[in-house]
């Protein structure tokens, strides 16, 4: 006899249904079978479902048990299908009491040898396909089922162990479905407050922006100037995200396994800091199975890489279809899978190898050859996709001992969120929502510009050399200068301003 019940398989970041189709039948007693391209953990999962079933107290069927994961040239990984595999052994052994129709009905989790559930990545995309399938409920672990219940009209029952789900489909012991649940988009992780940053104003001009419009920056300075920490600010000054904005979030945390599992919505923006060590699929993700990577750990949030010239530059030049498009495509050989890529890029840089190249202070021991080569390492088409380059000085003692602070973060973050509100309104119909997401269409229909800015922008494309994308990218600042200041047409001074933010010296 053949008993069939669903769950998922989660590709990318989407999911795709998967039958859980068990058999019992002639054939060499005992022998457990699994088929339909399983890796290795579905494999060995022949021994921990026989052994959760034992210590449920349910005999496990003594007949061949064959069990088919289909569709059956869809790879199939890790240990989530353990519960489904479960449930179909015993419903096909007719071992407990299912209802007629399962068609409804998903299952998920990783089995204990004690038959306890164990909570398994992805379960929020897996939801929401189940949630377009039609399906009505879905079986998890118990930490999953928060998680879970960020999809609408969705039933999800809470399972602590198969024991237990056997006792609820006997209705021994029924499972009371997880309740709904607020969140809260105020609860902000700060790692450094504006106010701390002595001096430095013009930096803090420039993070403001880049934060109002989602701009990418770069700052160049000695070691200590304070690089480092006016970066980790940055978080403390973005606006809160949206519902859409965190569920995406989520779903890449989810599939990444690195969803706390004391929460089941990311509340935050992210700010992910990789090591300049970090490999090239470690920052744009891949592997075997393919999997998230740091940029996409950072949508919609800030990826901070200190020490910019220290990655390998096969590693930066990773960085030029996201930071153009917002997306980056994984290819293998099984398929190509596109993950999200929408993300603030804050770097900092010595401005030699010995860090002290145009102090005042301190003088640099590096040759003309070692700083050039140094800043050879960031390629051309990855300078002119930064908007703002700033330079970080070195603070006086003055600035250093005074006791007055400056503005708060809480101050910076109002003027930030009019500006994205502003944004928010002008784009309502657009598939982009800041102004640096905006294609060169676009920027010619919202970026209006006077005669004035108009011959400014002229000079400076001759004389600064500047390129399509940069000059593009020029305008959009100063689009985010203007929300910054409420005011509805760019003016000529926006506009200096934002030329004020390219290197100097570009090509």
């Amino acid at each position: 006899m053949s008993f069939k019940v669903l769950s998922a398989a989660v590709i990318g970041l989407g999911a795709e249904i998967v039958e859980v189709e068990a058999d019992t039948g002639a054939g060499e007693m005992g022998k457990f079978s699994i088929v339909g391209l399983p890796d290795i953990a579905i494999s060995e999962s022949k021994e921990r479902v026989r052994l959760a079933v034992k210590n449920s107290k349910i005999d496990f069927p003594k007949q061949k048990v064959t069990v088919n994961l289909a569709p059956a040239d869809l790879k199939k990984h890790g240990p989530s299908y353990d519960l489904p595999i479960a449930v179909s052994v015993l419903g096909a052994g007719k071992k407990i009491v299912m209802p007629i129709d399962t068609s409804k009905m998903l299952f998920v989790g990783e089995l204990a040898l004690s038959g306890e559930l164990r909570p398994v990545h992805g379960i929020l995309p897996i939801a929401i396909k189940a949630k377009q399938f039609g399906i009505k409920t879905i079986y998890l672990p118990e930490d999953n089922a928060y998680e879970a219940k960020l999809v609408n009209n969705l039933e999800v029952i809470p399972v602590k162990s198969l024991r237990s789900l056997i006792d609820h489909f006997s209705k021994d012991n029924i499972i009371e479905p997880t309740p709904d649940v607020k969140h809260n988009f105020s609860n902000i992780k700060i790692l450094s407050d504006m106010s701390h940053i002595k001096g430095q104003e013009h930096v803090k001009r420039a993070m403001e922006i880049s934060a109002a419009g989602a701009h990418n920056m770069l700052m160049g300075g000695p070691p200590g100037s304070g690089k480092t920490l006016i970066a980790r600010t940055m978080p403390s000054i973005l606006p809160n995200l949206t519902l859409e904005e965190a569920l995406e979030v989520t779903k890449i945390y989810s599939v990444a396994g690195e969803l706390a599992s004391s929460e089941a919505l990311v509340t935050s923006r992210p700010f992910r800091s990789p090591h300049h060590t970090a490999s090239g699929v470690a920052l744009v993700g891949g592997g075997t199975n393919p999997r998230p990577g740091e940029i996409s750990m950072a949508h919609r949030g800030v990826l901070f890489l200190d020490e910019f010239p220290e990655f390998p530059r096969a590693v930066l030049e990773n960085l030029r279809q996201p930071l153009e498009d917002g997306v980056i495509y994984i290819s293998r050989a099984a398929g190509t899978l596109k993950f999200p890529a929408k993300f603030i890029l804050i770097s900092a840089m010595n401005p030699c190898p010995c860090g002290f190249y145009g102090d005042k202070d301190r003088e640099c021991t590096c040759t003309p050859i070692q700083i050039a080569n140094y800043k050879k390492k960031i390629s051309g088409p990855i300078i002119d996709r930064i908007d703002l380059h700033i330079d970080v000085p070195r603070v006086n003692f003055d600035k250093l001992s005074a006791r007055a602070s400056g503005e708060t973060s809480s101050e910076i973050k109002k003027r930030a969120e009019k500006a994205r509100k502003i944004q928010k309104e002008r784009f309502e119909n657009e598939p982009f929502i800041t102004n640096s997401e905006m294609s060169s269409e676009a920027v010619k229909k919202y970026c209006l510009v006077d005669e004035q800015s108009t011959s400014l922008l002229r000079n400076a494309v001759d004389q600064m050399h500047l390129s399509t994308r940069a000059y593009f990218r020029v305008l959009k600042l100063a689009r985010t200068i203007a929300d910054l200041a409420e005011i509805e047409n760019i003016k000529s001074s926006h506009v200096a301003e934002a030329l004020q933010y390219r290197p100097k010296g570009e090509n």
